[in-house]
């Protein structure tokens, strides 16, 4: 078992003991990264479900049942998340698990969900996700990588940029990341110089930064995680060099100005999904988000993804009505967060709009939460500069 603490450590004390599915609760599992690459974000991603389990339960649950998290860290590695989704499935006996964040996590835990037949729900980007849900249980709520290499091209193509070279992480998320913008870039009648994969878990990065460096490339596009980020731009600042960067958001933030200082970070362009701001969901989520965390939502997209899996699965499951498997309520899903129903901000508002026999679409923290055939959802981007330590959104990027 790992060892939790604060609100992690909270949650799986409220979990000991629990050995199968109670006739009053759907249980739900929460799989965020307390620890690792994600830890940034993960103990604020499960604060943010509890929020969404709060606003259910509050408003009396769903078709005669309650809502229940217990929570387990990913520590953003796949051997520890197996594990952790083992218990929750075999032990605790969730009918869905929640928040799987870095696409080798979700990979190597979707092959468990389907065992199991229960839903998924991630904020992961390697299209793979995608092709291999067959049973329609698994649920996207983070743009595909292929969508980022996209709109990473786009981004290149306005800032005038010719002569793009690309690093990846060796994982599903860094490759597909570059090669998405690879595809898209070369889709534009562009030529890409180089396209360097890099092992994990290394000291340094010197030889493989040197061979993109070598082709002159006026920006390199990464798909990268924060700590090697954090290594290969300190190597490229020694080196000399003047290019410009393009670099993921998760990778990209106020931890890698914090490492390397204003120097180094000053210019990089940062692209991750932005929230629904405008949408009610979100204002009214960042109120109780900001009192819970101290923290404002907007630093943190994830956590508004995390709360809306909370919101679209229990609407969902009181469409399915009483006693709903985890397939009936997936089945659901669509039918409460796509077009064409009327618009609803907030579990309640949904819940009374069902039981008075209406069609609704939820209108998200994180997103409109139009679902497309696998399961997949369309944030839009928000481009930053980096700019005296400070992220200045400059573009946004909405992509069909």
């Amino acid at each position: 078992m790992i060892k939790a603490t604060g609100a992690l450590a909270v949650a799986l004390a409220l979990s000991a003991g629990v050995q199968a599915q109670s006739g009053g609760e759907l249980l739900i599992g929460g799989l965020v990264p307390v620890t690792g690459a994600g830890a940034p974000y993960g103990g604020n991603m499960l604060k943010a479900m509890e929020i969404g389990v709060k606003e259910v339960n509050d408003a009396g649950g769903m078709a005669g049942r309650s809502l229940r998290l217990i929570a387990e860290d990913s520590q953003t590695q796949p051997q520890a998340a197996v594990l952790a989704a083992k218990k929750l499935i075999e032990i605790n006996k969730v009918q869905a698990i929640l928040g799987t964040w870095a696409s080798g996590v979700t990979l190597a835990v979707l092959p468990l969900t389907d065992a199991a037949n229960i839903i998924q729900m991630n904020v992961s980007g390697a299209p793979a996700i995608s092709e291999i849900d067959k049973k329609d249980l698994v649920w996207r709520f983070q743009a595909t990588n292929d969508r980022f290499g996209r709109a990473f091209a786009e981004i290149a193509a306005k800032n005038g940029y010719k002569k793009p070279a690309t690093m990846a992480f060796n994982n599903a998320s860094g490759r597909g990341n570059t090669d998405g913008f690879i595809k898209a870039w070369e889709a534009k009648g562009g030529k890409v110089l180089a396209n360097v994969v890099y092992e994990p878990n290394r000291s340094s990065y010197r030889s493989e930064l040197q061979k993109v460096l070598a082709t002159d490339p006026d920006v390199i596009v990464m798909g990268s995680y924060l700590p090697d980020t954090t290594i290969i731009l300190r190597e490229w600042f020694q080196s000399g060099a003047e290019n410009a960067w393009i670099i993921p958001g998760w990778a990209a933030n106020p931890e890698l100005v914090q490492a390397l200082g204003q120097e180094v970070t000053d210019g990089i362009i940062s692209v991750d999904t932005v929230s629904n701001s405008d949408a009610d969901s979100y204002k009214d989520l960042n109120q109780r988000y900001r009192q819970a965390t101290g923290a404002d939502l907007a630093d943190n997209v994830y956590a508004a993804m995390t709360y809306d899996m909370v919101i679209s699965l229990a609407l969902a499951a009181h469409k399915a009505g009483a006693d709903a498997t985890p397939q009936q309520i997936s089945d659901q899903i669509r039918a409460v967060s796509n077009p064409d129903g009327e618009k609803v901000y907030s579990y309640a508002q949904g819940k009374a709009l069902l039981d008075a026999g209406k069609d609704i679409d939820y209108e998200g923290a994180s997103s409109r939460l139009n679902f497309d055939e696998y399961g997949d959802s369309n944030p839009d981007f928000g481009v930053y500069a980096i700019r005296d330590g400070k992220f200045e959104r400059v573009d946004t990027i909405s992509l069909d």
